[in-house]
């Protein structure tokens, strides 16, 4: 199962992240997402957990929870939504 965690300090890290879950099951990945240019984290991150009965402990659990300081946001990972706009980008109407 797919996990969100947002709300995280720009000090988190992925392997913060993974002992924080750790204890509450398997955790196959964790990373937090950072910007390409600065490397500074974005305040958000994923977290693999195989078992989807430990992940809903997990996230039942630790929704809530304070972590260097901030209150984490933790749920289910949804699909990213579709474009509808052919591939995205900047593209300005043209009419």
């Amino acid at each position: 199962m797919d996990i969100y965690i947002g709300n995280l300090s720009f000090e988190t890290t992925g392997e913060d992240l993974q002992k924080l879950f750790e204890g509450y099951g398997t955790v196959t990945s964790a990373r937090v997402i950072t910007e390409k240019q600065t490397g500074r984290s974005k305040g958000f991150g994923f977290l693999e957990m195989p078992e989807r009965d430990e992940a809903l402990k997990a996230i039942e659990s630790i929704n809530g929870t304070e972590l260097h300081g901030r209150a984490l946001r933790v749920n289910e990972s949804q699909p990213k939504p579709k474009s509808d706009n052919y591939g995205g980008g900047n593209r300005r109407n043209r009419w």
